[in-house]
């Protein structure tokens, strides 16, 4: 149970919808593959190994932290207190090596080097975040949020090389889905990299909202997070302007998808709308309690995000 508790299953269970909601969204455009689609052993292996290594990641991000958490989240202390130190070590460890051997297969069966750099990459970035750079002024929120834009791109890359060589006037219904005529074969890697933009600016910008929230316990450690270094005020700012970036970025998507309809980016809205009610609660915040509601809208705003290919595909079949 207390296990469980530690790698975060909530997380890893929108980890794993993002991933399958862009597989069933590419599938149902360019059709079915037996051998590495949604059902195929290769895509659920791919899944799996990113659950792992992410999984991996929470439980070093807590062995480094119990000082910190003892502060931040008492309540929330589990290795140290349920797990023994070294069942942490040996578990994270067991995660990451099941994980790399599946990125090894991986390489192997697609034919790219691609999955066993990104899996060993991410592995070797998690425990350098959670051993020094969370303590580091800015770095570690960039790393974090970039490892965060790497599930949807893992996917696109994926399903790139499956559907590589089809013809896209062969699909029938090209129309119904949002820039699909415009991008052609390399349509995957393109929604993917948009959701993976998305993620990057909003777990950035939570991030950053999160070292506000544990300010003092980050301070025994001792870190240099943005908040202990320039302030709240400064910290705010930063904030507001980084999620900004959304704005701007659905306004290029809606530019360059002219034809696309307000019921087709309904969960942008939604996004949008959880990001207002932030910029409302951000000046004012001042507390743990605070900080931790805007955390949680943030984070809500980027769920709605990330599922916007599924929400594409239930207009298709039921619109």
């Amino acid at each position: 149970m207390y296990f469980i508790r530690l790698i975060r299953p909530l997380n890893l269970s929108i980890v794993a919808l993002t991933m399958y909601g862009l597989a069933w969204y590419f599938e149902s455009i360019y059709g079915a593959s037996e051998d590495y689609g949604i059902f195929s052993l290769t895509f659920n292996l791919l899944v799996f190994s990113t659950i792992m290594i992410a999984a991996a990641g929470n439980i070093i991000n807590d062995y480094f932290d119990i000082k910190a958490d003892r502060i931040n989240k008492p309540e929330r202390l589990i290795i140290g207190k349920h797990i023994k130190r070294r069942v942490a070590i040996v578990s994270h460890w067991g995660l990451n090596f099941t994980a790399f051997f599946i990125a090894v297969y991986l390489s192997w069966v697609m034919d790219s080097f691609w999955y066993m750099f990104i899996h060993l990459f991410s592995i070797n970035i998690l425990w350098f975040y959670s051993m020094k750079g969370k303590r580091l002024f800015l770095s570690g929120n960039l790393l974090i949020a970039a490892l965060t834009a790497t599930v949807p791109i893992l996917v696109g890359f994926y399903f790139k090389q499956v559907y590589a060589g089809m013809d896209i006037s062969s699909i029938s219904n090209v129309e119904s889905y949002p820039m699909l005529a415009q991008s052609g074969n390399n349509y995957p890697l393109i929604i993917s990299l948009v959701l993976a933009a998305f993620a990057f600016i909003l777990n950035l910008a939570r991030e950053i909202v999160k070292d506000m929230e544990d300010v003092e316990g980050d301070k025994k450690l001792p870190a240099r997070t943005i908040p202990i270094s320039i302030g709240f005020k400064k910290s705010k700012w930063i904030v507001a302007i980084v999620l900004f970036g959304t704005v701007i970025g659905s306004l290029f998507f809606w530019f360059f998808t002219k034809n696309i309809t307000w019921i087709e980016i309904l969960p942008i809205a939604i996004s949008a709308a959880l990001i207002l009610i932030v910029y409302i609660l951000l000046p004012s915040s001042t507390d743990k309690k605070d900080f931790k509601r805007i955390n949680h809208l943030i984070k809500l705003a980027m769920v709605f995000g990330l599922l916007l290919p599924i929400y594409w595909n239930l207009l298709v079949i039921y619109g």
